[in-house]
């Protein structure tokens, strides 16, 4: 019996408490997660950081230089060009994202007949895909044979033809407009998923206290889809930010530099094979897309709080 005792006593002695063997599991179940992660975008989110502070270009390892690479940007004209662009667009994009999505969701949450057809249609523009959406806007902007100029010159309202990517003027706005029309969907979803969660009671207590239609908007339906606006806001922003086609396939950045944006300005220093300035303009966007990243975090972890 003292012998049987003394097994169990030692077996005891080395058994691992029940919390710390489910630690153990459970951290062995994430670890090839974690593992995968840190593969496929901490090593290379540092080695681009690094890349920016060496003159690397293909087919060399590249030396330390610092921040040269940071110090040339800035002192080019192409490179404020981009700043300036890349904030018009969000800015002005996402506008009017709100404006149609808000719209388009306030009808459609009506009861009204065969809105679910219609909502199966307003999301065909971020059903396709991108590359095809952007090609087919630049075949309707094109200046001979375009639709949209066809449709312009054809009804008399105006009456010469305009090469809407060509110039200046107008290069911004249809890159804008074409930009505006793949991303509204994601507006619309979202704002009315947000009003189909907003509880019927507030509206019929608000109706019995005699506020109108107006009233009813501002103090029943913005407070209650703010929050879904705000994260839908700062997620687009930063695809917006971050996006590449719209521009390159519409305008490539011109006409000089008056569609020139980050991603873009990127892609010319791949082009011309100098890794670690494409790195640098890279490296120039995170400050700000880390703030949209941690602000939409917050935003979201507040509401499920």
């Amino acid at each position: 019996m003292a012998i049987a005792t003394r097994t169990d006593d030692t077996q005891n002695r080395w058994r691992l408490p029940n919390g710390f063997r489910v630690k153990i599991f459970a951290y062995a179940l994430v670890a090839p997660v974690v593992l995968l992660i840190l593969g496929l975008v901490a090593y290379p989110f540092l080695f681009a950081i690094y890349v920016s502070f060496t003159d690397q270009v293909v087919g060399s390892v590249g030396n330390f230089i610092g921040f040269k690479n940071f110090e040339y940007l800035a002192g080019t004209a192409t490179f404020w060009s981009a700043i300036w662009n890349t904030i018009v667009l969000v800015l002005v994009s996402d506008a009017l994202k709100l404006f149609i999505g808000l719209g388009l969701a306030l009808l459609v949450h009506q009861n009204l007949p065969g809105r679910g057809l219609f909502r199966s249609f307003l999301m065909l523009p971020w059903a396709m895909p991108a590359f095809v959406a952007f090609l087919i806007w630049r075949v309707l902007y094109q200046p001979i044979g375009g639709g949209i100029n066809l449709i312009l010159t054809q009804t008399g309202l105006y009456p010469q033809v305009i090469d809407w990517l060509g110039q200046r003027s107008t290069a911004m706005g249809s890159v804008i407009v074409a930009s505006v029309w793949r991303g509204f969907p994601f507006w619309f979803v979202s704002i009315l998923a947000a009003l189909q969660s907003v509880p019927k009671e507030l509206h019929e207590a608000a109706v019995v206290d005699g506020a109108n239609i107006w009233q009813r908007f501002w103090t029943v339906t913005v407070p209650g889809i703010l929050p879904v606006v705000i994260i839908t806001m700062v997620l687009s922003s930063i695809w917006t930010a971050n996006a590449f086609e719209h521009v390159w396939l519409l305008t490539a950045g011109g006409p000089s530099d008056a569609t020139m944006v980050f991603p873009v300005l990127a892609y010319f220093g791949m082009q011309t094979q100098r890794i670690g300035e494409a790195a640098a303009v890279s490296v120039y966007m995170l400050p700000v897309l880390a703030i949209l990243v941690l602000f939409a975090t917050s935003l979201m972890m507040r509401k499920e709080d």
